[in-house]
């Protein structure tokens, strides 16, 4: 765990958050800026700043991740949705917490208008 970050904080019940799934690996909660109808964060439980971090040492966490994401949709009848990593602050990342948004409950697009 991180100190200073928001998400190992939040991981760890110190602020609070809607959770919507949790295991021994991955923690994940509801936006709270969300950007469609369904808008749910990912993470890992263990601290990974982003993307470029993935390592062999920790990339099960990511696996999880992908598996948890999948039954959340199914538990949700999500039919349609969509996953986002951001990695870097230019990217748009804001905490730096490897993440994964998932959207879904709108028509999306793609491009300067991707959420229609």
């Amino acid at each position: 765990m991180n100190q200073d970050c928001l998400f190992c904080k939040i991981i760890a019940g110190e602020i609070p958050s809607a959770k919507v799934y949790e295991d021994d690996f991955v923690y994940a909660f509801k936006d709270i800026e969300p950007i469609a109808p369904v808008h749910y964060l990912f993470v890992p439980k263990t601290h990974i700043c982003c993307a470029k971090k993935i390592n062999a040492e920790n990339s099960s966490y990511i696996a999880k991740i992908f598996e948890a994401i999948a039954k959340v949709s199914e538990s949700e009848n999500l039919e349609s949705y969509r996953v986002i990593n951001n990695c870097g602050e230019d990217a748009g990342q804001s905490v730096m917490h490897l993440h994964f948004h998932v959207v879904a409950g709108k028509k999306m697009g793609w491009g300067k208008q991707s959420l229609g």
